[in-house]
């Protein structure tokens, strides 16, 4: 199949279902009053990563996605069927922008990650949902709003654990033909790899990681010359770069200046790029006799002033490549995150579906208004403000009496107080005036009974 790093795509997300204007008409009920459905969503188109697929070729055949509509809202309260949402399988590493805007909506990291790129239409309110007491036969309804639209642009970048840098025919495609199953197409002549090739090297019982050659690199390759950047990109998500060198060029050119070459490029496309590690591999070393190739290998090593690590090896004797890979897998292994490595500067955004209930379900009237938040905005916006007005006024009323219950407390208590002593200073009053009140009523009818002796004496 042909590989395909760039593609281009339309999705129209599905239409929200109208809703509904509908009358509850039944026997010995004269005014059965509103009872107009809502429209069903409309479908939501998701962007999935599929870890099967390693190309965008299958976008050049289907380039328009369009997700279901959502049903009509129908009467006694019976809500639209929502649409389905559509999942479209992309690569791991594929980048989604917006055609329009250029804005960069996200990009696929991880297996099964989702990412909406159109969002379906909201349903239409039924008859229902305009009942009052003024109103209580609305004869109106909403239409569902249309789904999000609009042109995409996807770019592959390629995830791979290894890549392979250098000129052309460094020996690239070799190297990863001979580590791994790969088959890449290998000649006598330049730019034999038009463009990356990925390849799975085995270096043991559960030990692997993926090798990825990209296509060579001359001078000028940032500013467009050869094939310029646009495979430069797959090596973004590569951990590891090793730089491939020919020891005994056809040219005849200094192996020195090709490395600054290939590295004064990689840092002109990307500095935290080319600050990454970074091996040198003397290849072809079978070309010449053994002592005379360490010489010259160590020869540019101290012209470089190299202080990385470096290999010399052969593909085609196999020299040198189990010492190779095996250092490979073992920095592979200390540097493996449990993430994938995220593009440069892009945002990874991922969001999941919310669960969707059947369709054609039937609401119970006392639930109508048990409504999602966009519609209370809709429909209830005067009424939410007098809510939260109230609700505002009743809390304050609670904060004034919660402030002002001591001070009540203090007042009942000195009243009581009062009473208690004024209650005390009666009683002892009472008490006092018991004796006197004796003495005088004594004196009285003593009084009396001598007024009477007298009387009874006159006669």
């Amino acid at each position: 199949m042909k590989f395909v790093d760039e593609a281009t795509i339309r999705v129209e997300a599905g239409a929200g279902g109208k809703g509904c204007i509908g009358f509850r008409r039944e026997k010995y009920i004269p005014f059965g009053g509103p009872d107009g459905g809502d429209g069903g969503d409309g479908g939501t188109i998701w962007a999935v990563a599929d870890y099967n697929l390693n190309t965008l070729a299958d976008f050049r055949f289907n380039r328009t996605f369009r997700a279901e509509r959502g049903g009509d809202g129908e009467g006694s309260n019976c809500r639209g069927a929502y649409g389905n949402d559509m999942e479209v399988g992309m690569p791991l590493g594929t980048l989604i922008y917006d055609e329009g805007t250029g804005e960069l909506i996200g990009e696929l990291t991880r297996t099964t990650q989702r990412i909406k790129i159109a969002q379906g239409g909201f349903h239409g309110l039924g008859n229902v949902r305009f009942k009052s007491s003024t109103n209580r036969a609305p004869y109106q309804a909403t239409k569902g709003s249309p789904g999000e639209a609009r042109d995409l642009r996807l770019e592959l970048s390629l995830m791979a654990d290894v890549g392979l840098l250098g000129l052309p025919n460094a020996g690239k495609s070799t190297l990863l033909s001979a580590v791994s199953a790969a088959r890449p197409k290998i000649a006598d002549y330049p730019f034999t790899t038009l463009y990356p090739q990925p390849g799975v090297v085995a270096v043991g019982a559960l030990r692997s990681f993926v090798m990825m050659d990209i296509p060579g690199l001359i001078e000028g390759a940032a500013s467009g010359a050869g094939l310029g950047i646009r495979f430069l990109k797959h090596i973004q998500r590569t951990r590891l770069l090793l730089h491939l060198v020919d020891i005994l060029p056809p040219s005849g050119a200094d192996i020195v200046e090709s490395i600054k070459t290939i590295n004064a490029e990689l840092k002109e496309f990307n500095e935290e790029v080319a600050a990454r590690d970074q091996w040198l591999v003397f290849n072809k070393i079978d070309q010449m006799p053994e002592d005379e190739a360490q010489v010259l290998i160590q020869k540019a090593l101290k012209r470089l002033k190299w202080k990385g690590r470096w290999f010399a090896i052969s593909s085609v004797s196999r020299a040198g490549l189990k010492e190779l890979l095996h250092a490979a897998m073992d920095w592979v292994q200390e540097h493996s995150a449990t993430e994938p490595e995220q593009l440069l500067g892009a945002p990874t955004v991922e969001t999941e579906p919310k669960a969707k209930p059947k369709s054609k379900l039937r609401a119970h009237p006392g639930n109508v208004w048990k409504a999602p938040k966009a519609e209370k905005i809709i429909q209830e916006k005067p009424v939410a403000k007098a809510a939260k007005a109230k609700k505002a006024v009743k809390a304050v009323k609670k904060a004034v009496k919660k402030a002002t219950k001591p001070a009540v407390k203090a007042k009942k208590i000195v009243k009581a107080t009062k009473v208690v002593a004024k209650a005390k200073k009666v009683i002892k009053a009472k008490k006092a005036a018991k004796p006197v009140a004796k003495k005088a009523v004594k004196k009285v009818a003593k009084k009396v009974i001598k007024a009477a002796k007298a009387k009874k004496s006159k006669r």
